[in-house]
């Protein structure tokens, strides 16, 4: 840890273990869960298009992850239950699964963001993460009172006279923003594994909302320190084993 080799993927994975749990409840109470994996995918297959169009994977991730927070709103309205998430999962999926076989660079690239091949992380990445972590959580906590308010008084909007869609639409580009930075660094399923399985488990045990984000926030960075550790000594990918370290804490505490 006292080179950069092992201390800046340690400092970039942390910052994403802060911020991906408080996310995810907010993610959660929204019942809008499936919608980080599906923005993960979506990330996926836009930096991969952009690899093969010469382009920084990061800008093309981030650019499509954003396009599909935007464009949600647009028609989940005529597809409900979810189903506007699953749309968007399976077609960065498919985009992205057919340019892993068909290109050779494309094809390592896939590996890693699906793998969750933290330790390549570089300097710039952990500027990006850096810079970016502060500025989604304080725009999260400007969002936050609405967000609320829209879940447990939606007719309070109404009343007031105010409208809901800019929050709800604010909320949809910084959640898929914040999971492309993720999918970047920690892979597709990295990111989606502390996403969902801390809120998931401080909704479980948690007695109000501060304390669920506080268990929340507590969960995902036990499981980094833990997954960290355990892939470095082990020499694995770093996606897989945090995966697993989550499930085990989730079997544990519910």
């Amino acid at each position: 840890m006292s080179t950069d080799l092992f201390l800046i993927p340690f400092l970039t994975g942390l910052g994403l273990a802060i911020l991906l749990p408080l996310l995810g409840c907010y993610l959660r109470l929204r019942e809008e869960w499936l919608a980080a994996l599906a923005y993960a995918h979506v990330a996926a297959a836009g930096a991969l298009l952009a690899l093969v169009g010469g382009l920084p994977p990061a800008t093309g991730g981030i650019t499509a992850a954003a396009l599909a927070g935007a464009g949600k709103r647009l028609f989940a309205n005529r597809l409900s239950g979810g189903a506007a998430y699953a749309v968007l999962l399976l077609c960065g999926w498919s985009v992205a699964v057919l340019l892993a076989a068909n290109q050779s660079q494309a094809e390592r690239l896939g590996h890693a963001l699906f793998d969750g091949q933290l330790y390549f992380s570089s300097g710039e990445q952990l500027w990006l993460v850096a810079l970016s972590v502060p500025v989604v959580l304080g725009m999260l906590r400007i969002l936050s009172r609405h967000l609320l308010l829209a879940h447990t008084y939606p007719d309070f909007f109404r009343i007031r006279g105010l409208r809901a869609w800019p929050t709800q639409i604010g909320f949809d580009l910084l959640a898929a923003l914040a999971l492309a930075l993720a999918t970047m660094t920690l892979g597709v399923m990295g990111a989606f594994a502390l996403v969902f399985i801390p809120p998931w488990l401080a909704f479980r045990r948690a007695t109000n909302w501060r304390g669920g984000l506080l268990s929340a926030l507590l969960i995902g960075l036990v499981a980094y320190l833990a997954a960290f550790a355990a892939a470095l000594w082990f020499d694995q990918p770093f996606g897989p084993i945090l995966a697993v370290v989550l499930v085990a804490l989730g079997l544990v505490v519910a």
